[in-house]
């Protein structure tokens, strides 16, 4: 990287425990990236695994921000965001792993219309097979939809069906937050990630407030990357559990009508309230308090 040229991309990964895939995207993008005027950004959230000793060991490049406290997904872009200079941000899952640069592509679509503020590029199971990384806007009929997607993928007679319909560049209400591409400035206009989702749909989110501005989404399959989905939701996944239902509820109090609110709450005290009766899985009374505070 050359730090005498203005900086235009900023790449920003939230590290927490992420030893064992944090070196294969870091090398990835060491590897492929050739434009001159790039950072990497890692902000490490209280790991405990080695992940901040190998960074510094082996990645001296990489301008690494150490937490004192796990604070989130959200939380952890924003605080990469107020230590970059890049004119874009792509935000990055430490398990994702560059096989080409992406960058030329992503910029160069981001200019050709300033309406278009978010990006989000196509990504790939580590078997090379479409991996699903939009939606449509989240509330009772949008989750419908989106399940719906996914379950047709996942049937072998759909799988070239549902590839058909992302060969083209096309708008989106939301993209994955596993590579994020964004402008700077509108990230720092939307006041960055909502801090209360400490993880699960604040990129949703980001995305519902970018559009209200009048920006686009944007969907482009002509680059890819590959995403090793669900890593760090493998490690604590009970509690992972939790907080989505925990940022769902959220979601929909901040963006979804009142009707739909009550809905969601009837649905998920029905779906957890059996789930106990028949499992006594103490994280579904976990979830049940939720609805009631």
């Amino acid at each position: 990287m050359n730090q005498q040229e203005p900086i235009s991309i900023s790449i920003i990964l939230v590290n927490y425990n992420g030893a064992e895939v944090l070196p294969d995207c870091l090398s990835s993008i060491k590897k492929v990236i050739d434009i001159p005027n790039y950072e990497v950004i890692v902000v490490d959230n209280a790991s405990t695994d080695g992940s901040v000793e190998l960074i510094t060991e082996k990645f001296s490049e990489v301008r690494l921000i150490r937490e004192s406290k796990n604070r989130g997904f959200g939380a952890g872009n924003n605080i990469g965001a107020k230590f970059a200079t890049g004119e874009f941000l792509l935000l990055l899952n430490t398990d994702t792993i560059f096989t080409n640069n992406i960058l030329p592509h992503l910029i160069e679509l981001i200019q050709a219309d300033p309406q278009i503020g978010i990006i989000g590029p196509k990504l790939l199971n580590l078997d090379g097979s479409l991996q699903i990384s939009v939606s449509p806007a989240l509330g009772i009929k949008g989750e419908y939809q989106a399940r719906r997607l996914h379950r047709d993928y996942r049937k072998s007679s759909n799988v070239s069906l549902t590839e058909q319909k992302f060969q083209e560049i096309q708008e989106a209400d939301i993209v994955v937050g596993a590579a994020f591409f964004i402008r700077s400035s509108l990230f720092y206009q939307l006041g960055g990630f909502d801090e209360n989702f400490f993880m699960y749909f604040e990129e949703s989110d980001l995305c519902q407030r970018a559009q209200t501005q009048g920006y686009k989404i944007i969907y482009t399959p002509h680059v890819s990357l590959i995403h090793l989905k669900g890593y760090s939701i493998q490690k604590a996944a009970n509690i992972m559990a939790i907080e989505y239902r925990r940022s769902q509820i959220y979601y929909y109090q901040k963006h979804r009508p009142l009707w739909e609110q009550l809905l969601l709450r009837i649905y998920l005290f029905y779906k957890f309230f059996g789930e106990f009766v028949t499992t006594a899985n103490p994280n579904s009374i976990k979830i049940i308090i939720l609805l009631f505070t």
